[in-house]
């Protein structure tokens, strides 16, 4: 059954797969986002990290292409290309000139359908996600919210990408190239695309390249409960790393967007609450913020302090203090006004990128089951008041916490 609203259209093939079309005549461009059922949730215990790998060697060369063939073929019709494993699914990028689309889907539906999974792609792409690990230790930040991450959410949707060195090692060449004819399927896979292109020759050319693909995979449950809690990392450091989580509602709850607009408050530039309270007035730190995510599941909120350890104790007081405050249903007319505007300022720039509208597109079919226009969720923000955002934070039960810290010393859990 297809669906068609303004430039939108979806549909759902014989096999499975699900469809999303966005034309903007505006654009030059056309991209395209491809989800597969094929993320970390979905690597064996005795080989994490099997989904990164994966990832790489699809930008290595096909059955009928090794690794410069593919990468001339892809510069031959001006197309970039990318692949990486998230947490639910992997997923392919492409962007080119729309007028040349026909000629970049066969490859990208190649990459997909007939990857040169052996020893010799296996071994590098191992090798890289090895260094990827490894480079963690440069990353302290990264490192406390990997952590904080693996207590704060149950299994298997708390689990690093990166995977594990002894995950990689484990890894075979035969063990790779089942595990992506398993979950590189029709059914549990999303295809978006964005920008100038011919809808309806479109539709009909990816119905003849995946009229013979198919298989289906589901998203998992979660496992158990997650631990949460404050945990402290030793780090020999000048530096502290403060991550603090709490949950957050679902997208698809009618309260995402008043969450979304609470985090811009607390954290929307220089005239945050956070930035202003922590940073400004107090000089406690040299970097501090709070973000929002969510899917379908469950929904995060994510702080962060960067500090001194001198300061590390007093920032960490302060910050659980202004998440706290906020619960107090506080926020101002110039706060709500300036977090509004800048909400929709990124979702119009983000509309401007048919890259960013295709990823877009893809998150929506996996969430929601359809795409949603820019003028619907602009719509969505303006219909929220001052008055229903301080009610809601009110309410709102953020769940048990999980801090987490990185530097020298432990620090004291905030009553």
């Amino acid at each position: 059954m297809t669906t068609v609203s303004n430039t939108l259209s979806t549909t759902t093939l014989p096999n499975g797969l699900r469809v999303a079309f966005e034309h903007i005549d505006a654009m030059e461009s056309a991209s395209l986002s491809w989800l597969l059922p094929a993320g970390s949730i979905f690597d064996d215990e005795s080989t994490l990290g099997c989904s990164t790998v994966v990832a790489e060697m699809l930008m290595r060369g096909t059955t009928e292409m090794d690794s410069r063939q593919q990468a001339d073929a892809f510069d031959h019709v001006g197309a970039l290309r990318n692949s990486s494993a998230g947490v639910r699914f992997s997923s392919l990028g492409l962007s080119v000139v729309g007028n040349r689309l026909h000629e970049a889907l066969p490859l990208i539906v190649d990459m997909v359908r007939s990857p040169r999974l052996n020893d010799e792609t296996l071994n590098p792409a191992r090798e890289l996600a090895k260094q990827s690990i490894a480079s963690l230790a440069d990353e302290p930040q990264r490192r406390a919210v990997l952590s904080a991450r693996s207590r704060h959410l149950p299994s298997p949707f708390n689990r690093n990408t990166l995977g594990t060195i002894e995950g990689l090692n484990a890894i075979t060449s035969e063990q790779v190239a089942n595990w992506w004819q398993e979950h590189a399927v029709a059914d549990g896979a999303i295809l978006s695309l964005a920008g100038r292109f011919d809808t309806d020759a479109t539709l009909k050319q990816l119905e003849t390249l995946l009229a013979d693909w198919g298989g289906k995979k589901d998203q998992p449950g979660s496992l158990g409960t997650a631990a949460r809690g404050y945990a402290h990392e030793a780090d020999d450091s000048n530096q502290v790393q403060i991550i603090v989580l709490h949950d957050g509602p679902a997208v698809v709850d009618d309260d995402s967007v008043l969450e979304r607009i609470a985090s811009a408050v607390l954290s929307g530039g220089m005239s945050g609450r956070l930035f202003t309270e922590v940073r400004e007035k107090r000089g406690l730190c040299y970097s501090v913020s709070s973000a929002y995510s969510s899917d379908r599941e469950r929904g995060v909120v994510t702080s962060y302090v960067g500090t001194t350890p001198e300061r590390a104790q007093e920032s960490l007081d302060v910050l659980i203090e202004q998440l706290h405050q906020i619960n107090a249903g506080d926020v101002t007319g110039d706060e709500f006004e300036r977090a509004t505007i800048g909400m929709k300022s990124r979702l119009v720039f983000a509309g401007e990128s048919t890259q960013a509208r295709a990823g877009a597109g893809a998150a929506d079919i996996a969430n929601f089951g359809r795409v949603r226009t820019l003028e619907e969720i602009v719509a969505k923000i303006d219909a929220v008041t001052l008055d229903q955002l301080n009610e809601y934070l009110r309410r709102r039960d953020p769940g048990t916490p999980t801090i987490q810290t990185l530097g020298p010393d432990a620090l004291t859990e905030p009553s």
